[in-house]
């Protein structure tokens, strides 16, 4: 394993919102950034000289014209390819890891079947991980980041994961102490939020929601450019949002009576609940219920967009509860922006036609439609979210 570097201290004050600046937004020119971050020239010039004899960001050519009048102005950039930073993604079942550069751009990506979910059995596969992408990476990582779904405290502490079967884990600690490299965990959907918002499909807006359909529920919220969180937004808080409407009663009265697929309460007592509707595990069961057969989600959209008028039903239905979810989170929380992801995301896009009329069954006639943008469904992309926590963590800090 190549030898950790010190870690950097998180930059404070102007030094911090100038690399945040260039983090996100990419190269600018002094001009634009200065009159983004409130500065004058002469401050922007005296601030970011340290940073460029740091290495933290550094000068780029200029694109101006040789006529053009005056000095020509030189863009600053994040220096990307200093840094490097290993993010860790935990399922139930597979541990992804990814090398990153600093945009969250992978390097290399790799997956681990894990032996059981014991947070020891957990802890060998991570360090595992780290070692092999550590020895191919050309510049010693600063940090690691892991995320999962649960409840965490100070980027450190799992105070539960239901999936792993996990309570009160000192995770950050227990890999810091395999590994030698400063670790942060975070709620995997609080951070693919944040890495959505500086290098996905939430660039270029400063208001939007992401939401997730996979394994389970997920909400993620960015206004005014910041994620909005509190101590309980590991608690996948939308799980059993209620989506019960006459119209998915109607669609799921399309199915022949014998094999009805219902949509089950999944132990919670709750019809038609986001968790019922929405994940994985409800759809191919709702499917195999049907159909008298095990059927895949990807067996199931398949069936739909060929035609099968059971499976068309089953899809639809969902897809209109995903539309009413999109109509409440909309008038609720007023996003330009819808943002899926997810293992299941594929359904926004199958049952489009349902989703738009469960949208503008529950919003005025008046309103505009949110944007909606569909991510890569491949979970494995997740660990991006990870590395760029730790990369916040490292590099910018926290408020």
């Amino acid at each position: 394993m190549t030898t950790s570097p010190a870690a950097p201290r998180p930059l404070q004050g102007h030094a911090r919102a100038i690399v945040r600046a260039l983090l996100v937004d990419g190269p600018r020119s002094r001009t634009d950034l200065a009159t983004q971050l409130d500065l004058s020239a002469g401050s922007l010039t005296r601030l970011s000289k340290p940073l460029i004899e740091d290495g933290i960001i550094n000068e780029q050519p200029s694109t101006e014209q040789p006529a053009s009048i005056g000095r020509p102005s030189v863009p600053l950039a994040f220096n990307h390819t200093r840094y490097r930073f290993i993010g860790i993604k935990l399922t139930k079942t597979h541990a992804y890891a990814a090398l990153t550069l600093a945009d969250a751009r992978i390097e290399q990506l790799l997956t681990r079947e894990l032996p059981s979910t014991a947070p020891e059995d957990c802890i060998h596969i991570i360090a595992n991980l780290v070692k092999t992408l550590s020895a191919a990476s050309a510049v010693p990582p600063h940090a690691v980041g892991i995320t999962l779904g649960g409840h965490v405290t100070n980027y450190r502490h799992v105070t539960h994961a239901d999936h792993l079967d996990w309570n009160d884990v000192p995770l950050a600690q227990l890999v810091e102490q395999a590994t030698s490299l400063p670790t942060v965990v975070a709620n995997d959907i609080e951070a693919h939020t944040e890495s959505t918002l500086w290098f996905g499909e939430g660039v270029g807006t400063q208001t939007f929601a992401l939401f997730t359909l996979g394994a389970g529920i997920g909400y993620g919220l960015i206004t005014h450019g910041q994620v909005v969180t509190n101590p309980e937004a590991g608690y996948s808080l939308l799980s059993h949002f209620p989506l019960e409407s006459a119209q998915i009663r109607a669609y799921e009265d399309q199915l022949a009576s014998t094999h009805k697929a219902r949509a089950f309460d999944s132990g919670c007592g709750h019809y038609a609940c986001a968790t019922s509707m929405l994940t994985l595990f409800e759809l191919e069961q709702r499917a195999a219920h049907t159909l008298g057969r095990p059927v895949s989600f990807q067996q199931l959209l398949a069936l739909a967009t060929a035609g099968d008028p059971q499976a068309q039903a089953i899809v639809d239905s969902s897809g209109y509860a995903l539309g009413t979810m999109f109509a409440a989170i909309t008038n609720l929380t007023l996003p330009q922006r819808i943002v899926v992801g997810g293992e299941a995301c594929e359904l926004a896009s199958v049952a489009r036609t349902a989703v738009l009329q469960g949208l503008h069954d529950h919003r005025d006639q008046r309103a505009t439609d949110p944007e909606i943008r569909l991510q890569d469904p491949d979970l494995a992309l997740w660990t991006r979210g990870a590395a760029v926590v730790a990369m916040h963590n490292t590099l910018v800090g926290r408020d």
